[in-house]
C-alpha cells in the first residue's frame, strides 16, 4: 500500500545532488536506518514507469529526508518538485543494518551511498556506541552532510582527485588512520564495497544498490548471488547483507 508524502523542502545541497525533506504518516512505516523508499515521480503516462528507489537518510513518526543526485529523466523531475507537492511512496522496504552491541564502529559512505548511514550513525551514537565516519567523493563540488557526521564523531573526507580532504579512496584513510573498531557500515559504489570486502570480509555489514522493478521481492529484478544460499533480493533480504556473504566482482 503506498502513502502520500508531502514535501517540505528540496534544496540543492552539492554538485546534482538534493535534499529532499518530507512529512506524512508513512514515514512510521520505517522500522530501520538502511531501508529505503520507492517514489513515483510522475503520474503522466508518458513519463517514467518504474518507482525510483532512494535511501532513507534521517526519519521519526512523521518525518523523512532523501538525498538523491540528478543522473536521468526520473530525477530530473524530481528536483523540480516544489514544497507542498505530495509524493506516492512505497515506504519501510528492505532489510536495514542491524544495532549490534558493540564499542567501536566505523562508517563508510560513497557519494549518494553517504545519507543511510546518517540515521544509523545517530542511532549508535543513541546507543553509546563511538562512531568514526568516512565520507568518499569524486571531488570537492560533491562534498556534502561532513559537519553533520562530524557531530556524531571523528569524521574523515576522501576525494579522488585530492580538492578536498585526503587524496584517494576510503579504504586508504582506513589503512593510513589504522582506524580499529568492532563493525563496519557501508553503502556506496559497488568498487567501493568490494574493496571493503577485500579489506574485511567478516566484520562488516554493506548496502548495495540495485536496479528495481516492484521494490519489494515479487519481480527478482535485484536479485543477486552470495555465499550463503543460490540467490538474495536486494529489495527484500537486502539492501544490507554482511560482509561474510557477498561475493566479490573480480
Amino acid at each position: 500500500m503506498t502513502d502520500w508524502m508531502e514535501i517540505i523542502s528540496n534544496t540543492k545541497i552539492a554538485q546534482d545532488v538534493y535534499e529532499m525533506k518530507l512529512k506524512g504518516q508513512g514515514a512510521g512505516k520505517i522500522t530501520a536506518p538502511g531501508q529505503f523508499v520507492n517514489i513515483k515521480v510522475s503520474t503522466l503516462e508518458s513519463q517514467p514507469y518504474l518507482r525510483r528507489p532512494m535511501s532513507v537518510c534521517e526519519y521519526d513518526d512523521e518525518n523523512l529526508t532523501i538525498i538523491y543526485k540528478v543522473v536521468g529523466k526520473g530525477t530530473n523531475i524530481l528536483k523540480s518538485k516544489q514544497p507542498g507537492e505530495k509524493l506516492d511512496m512505497l515506504l519501510g522496504l528492505g532489510n536495514g543494518f542491524p544495532l549490534p552491541d558493540i564499542q567501536k564502529a566505523v562508517l563508510i559512505g560513497g557519494g549518494v551511498g553517504v545519507p543511510p548511514m546518517y540515521e544509523l550513525g545517530k542511532q549508535l551514537v543513541q546507543k553509546g556506541v563511538e562512531v568514526t565516519t568516512i565520507l568518499g567523493f569524486n571531488s570537492s563540488i560533491d562534498v556534502f552532510y561532513e559537519d553533520k557526521f562530524k557531530a556524531l564523531g571523528d569524521c574523515y573526507v576522501a576525494t579522488m582527485d585530492g580538492s578536498y580532504g585526503e587524496k584517494g579512496n576510503v579504504v586508504d584513510v582506513l589503512k593510513k588512520y589504522q582506524l580499529t573498531y568492532d563493525k563496519y557500515f557501508s553503502c556506496g559504489p559497488e568498487k567501493m564495497l568490494d574493496a571493503l570486502v577485500k579489506f574485511d570480509d567478516q566484520n562488516g555489514y554493506l548496502s548495495f544498490e540495485a536496479r528495481m522493478g516492484c521494490g519489494f521481492g515479487a519481480c527478482m529484478g535485484c536479485s543477486c548471488k552470495v555465499k550463503t544460499k543460490p540467490y538474495k533480493r536486494i529489495c527484500v533480504e537486502g539492501p544490507v547483507l554482511e560482509a561474510s556473504e557477498v561475493i566479490i566482482n573480480e
